[in-house]
């Protein structure tokens, strides 16, 4: 306990000592294209979750109502899926996490079945494990994954805590257990690593992100219930750009709310709707770090949002007029 409340105070240490964000240095968007409609068509969608950019950078999407693993390029462009709704072995359920490792390889959590699913970068299936329960090894509905040295980190909302693999599919540990204490977890969506091998972890329904080392020690906890700026109503999908800023999206607030390293507010954008700029649902969330470029699961309007960094002067919403 004397651990993690030490460093919790460094981390608010570093807080209080880093120089507060300039106007020039927060970051602001515009909408560019929306990519996808409702539908069981190629490159349509009924429940978009989550992403990743293989090696070669195509992006691959999550639906988990059609089982389908779709992929695009980074401009929008439908190229392919794999998976499908199906019993076979290359087949899914409902997957929503996935992630890719050092070998190109794709690994995708089924929410229902409690697989996870192996896939090489030609997208043809290798391997099955863990299966749906509570014991070690078992996952329940699982969520956003990561990668890291090696090792698969799945967050799970039925357990309340992240199950570790390795790459071939070996239980490790666990990380967290069920509550609202520090590295507890009320339904965590998704656990995702920065560039410094910090993991964190958008702790659903204690509206907070936690943040901890690769072992499950705490480093830092930022966020509390509430719609103002720093708050959160049911945080989800976390992504990272190349200076480390965290962006989280909100199923209860609709908006994207970005932050520094440490967890301090920046800016936000977004409200309830179905216009451009808008979100219903908002799930998933990467960045392309080469570009800034951010795609967003608009869960709810059945699409992914495209936004670009902006240089012009940004109304309080975070969106550049």
């Amino acid at each position: 306990m004397f651990r993690r409340e030490l460093s919790t105070l460094l981390l608010l240490l570093i807080v209080s000592i880093t120089p507060r964000a300039t106007a020039s240095e927060i970051p602001h968007f515009k909408h560019v294209k929306n990519i996808g409609v409702r539908g069981n068509g190629s490159g349509q969608f009924e429940y978009v979750e989550d992403f990743v950019f293989a090696k070669d950078g195509r992006l691959l999407v999550t639906d988990a109502a059609h089982a389908w693993i779709q992929i695009f390029d980074k401009a929008g462009n439908f190229l392919g899926r794999f998976g499908g709704l199906g019993d076979d072995r290359d087949q899914l359920e409902k997957p929503e996490g996935i992630a890719v490792d050092d070998d190109g390889n794709f690994f995708v959590a089924d929410y229902t079945t409690g697989f996870i699913k192996k896939y090489d970068p030609s997208y043809h299936w290798l391997l099955t494990f863990s299966e749906y329960g509570s014991l070690e090894g078992q996952t329940r509905k699982a969520e956003f994954m990561d990668i890291h040295d090696g090792l698969l980190y799945v967050p799970e909302a039925g357990n309340h805590r992240i199950s570790v693999f390795d790459t071939s599919g070996r239980f490790q540990f666990v990380i967290g257990s069920p509550g609202i204490g520090l590295a507890q977890f009320d339904t965590p969506e998704s656990a995702k690593f920065n560039s410094k091998g910090l993991l964190y972890v958008a702790d659903l329904n204690n509206d907070r992100v936690q943040i901890l080392d690769k072992v499950g020690r705490l480093v830092g906890s930022f966020g509390r219930s509430g719609s103002g700026p720093g708050q959160f109503k049911s945080p989800a999908g976390i992504a990272f750009d190349k200076d480390d800023n965290v962006y989280v999206t909100e199923i209860g607030n609709n908006r994207i709310q970005i932050f520094d390293r440490a967890g301090r507010y920046l800016t936000s954008f977004g409200v309830k709707g179905t216009g451009d700029g808008q979100f219903d649902n908002a799930h998933g969330i990467i960045v392309d770090k080469s570009t800034g470029t951010i795609y967003v699961a608009d869960t709810g309007n059945y699409r992914i949002q495209v936004f670009e960094p902006a240089n012009e002067k940004s109304n309080r919403a975070g969106i550049a007029k």
